[in-house]
């Protein structure tokens, strides 16, 4: 992997580390400051919040900056939040910060994949951008465990203080390897030319499907745990060898989509979500099934995480020459499938049709995904024929349209 990617790769580790870690330290969180768990279960919900507003926010502020000094700078607020959230004294100061640190989460990852895309040819743009989604998965493999390890034992402050010094040796990595590119983009109308791709109905259709299929993914996530101990019969213990398993899938899916998406994204898309549909609606049947239920939960995190490099080679195919805000929406969008696919699968846990009852809604995710996203080919399609039709009835008028 050439440095550059790597050092975005790092930062990208970092951010899925302090987005995930949290959630295996609530108990330590909680005893420190002295509130309740579901108090401090809040802390989650700070971040994302944090992600959803940032994303547009920042990449709106930083459009026409050199992604470079855009990239160091986000990567740098990420770091400061990480230490100040080491030594944040209550709840209050601790949440305020947790927000701070998601805001420079979906802008850097948005402009990392502008930056990756830019530094390879238009044939392995999808392979570039894997390397960067690569840092995130194997966060959720390593950077997680260890950090959910290092707070236990140090303290679940050490563990903010750590994932703060690497997203330090990020920004130096950044300074360091990544090329001096000119501004992301200049003139008086480059905002709004970025902001007009989000009105884009292709942009629009590609968003909702990253909703609805990365929704089905944490609607079933969310509540593996339960699922694994209270129907699978899994002890504590080996759940966490499992959701160690899904981080393989997440890591191998993260590699083999960027490859096919390099040459065909559509369909790359369309059967990673038949496929994620396919894989959870079997959970039904093979989570009693310790083989089976491994491959189940390897195939859910390899289908899922397929799907970014996707649906970002997708979207930068769309937008052409003005890829920032709508780059960034995407990490807006993954975090309102997050909180979506979590809500359904809670209400369909607490209307009493079991634990299980999130893979269905789950499947149903992945189906809505494939529909818009089908809808979105067809009026591909369409275009790319009335486009035919107009060139051939007048050939002079459509080269001058082009």
């Amino acid at each position: 992997m050439p440095l550059a990617l790597l050092a975005l790769a790092l930062g990208t580790f970092g951010i899925g580390t302090t987005e995930f870690v949290i959630m295996g330290l609530l108990p330590e969180v909680a005893d420190g400051l002295g509130v309740p768990v579901s108090e401090a279960g809040h802390l989650i919900s700070a971040y994302a919040a944090g992600v959803v507003v940032g994303a547009p926010l920042l990449a709106a502020a930083t459009v026409k900056l050199p992604r470079r000094t855009v990239l160091m700078a986000l990567m740098g607020v990420f770091a400061v939040g990480n230490l100040l959230s080491a030594v944040a004294p209550g709840i209050g100061s601790l949440m305020a910060v947790r927000f701070l640190t998601g805001l420079p989460h979906g802008a850097f990852f948005g402009a990392a994949s502008v930056a990756a895309a830019a530094m390879v040819g238009r044939d392995r743009r999808a392979t570039a951008v894997s390397r960067v989604f690569l840092g995130l998965t194997i966060a959720n493999v390593v950077g997680v465990p260890l950090g959910t390890l290092l707070g236990q034992a140090a303290g679940w402050r050490a563990t903010f203080a750590v994932v703060g010094v690497i997203g330090l040796v990020a920004v130096a990595g950044v300074a360091a390897f990544v090329p001096a590119a000119a501004p992301a983009a200049t003139g008086k109308g480059v905002l709004r030319t970025e902001v007009a791709t989000l009105r884009h109905p292709q942009v629009v259709l590609s968003l909702a499907a990253v909703v609805f299929g990365f929704g089905a993914m944490f609607a079933c996530y969310s509540y593996v745990t339960p699922m694994l101990t209270e129907v699978g019969g899994f002890s504590a213990a080996t759940v966490t060898v499992l959701l160690a398993v899904v981080g393989l899938g997440m890591t191998a899916g993260s590699v083999l989509g960027g490859r096919a998406a390099d040459r065909a994204p559509m369909a790359t898309l369309y059967v990673c979500l038949l496929a994620l549909a396919g894989v959870l609606v079997s959970f039904v049947v093979t989570v009693h099934h310790p083989v089976l239920a491994i491959l189940s939960l390897f195939g859910a995190g390899m289908f899922s995480l397929a799907l970014g490099p996707a649906i970002q080679t997708r979207i930068l195919d769309l937008v052409g020459d003005a890829p920032t805000m709508a780059s960034a929406a995407i990490q807006s969008a993954s975090n309102i499938a997050n909180s979506l696919g979590a809500w359904l699968g809670g209400m369909v846990i607490a209307a009493g049709l079991g634990y299980l009852a999130p893979t269905i809604v789950g499947a149903t995710l992945a189906v809505a995904g494939l529909a818009v996203l089908m809808l979105s080919g067809g009026l591909e399609v369409r275009g790319r024929r009335r486009e035919a039709q107009v060139e051939a009835a007048d050939p002079e008028r459509a080269l001058a349209a082009a």
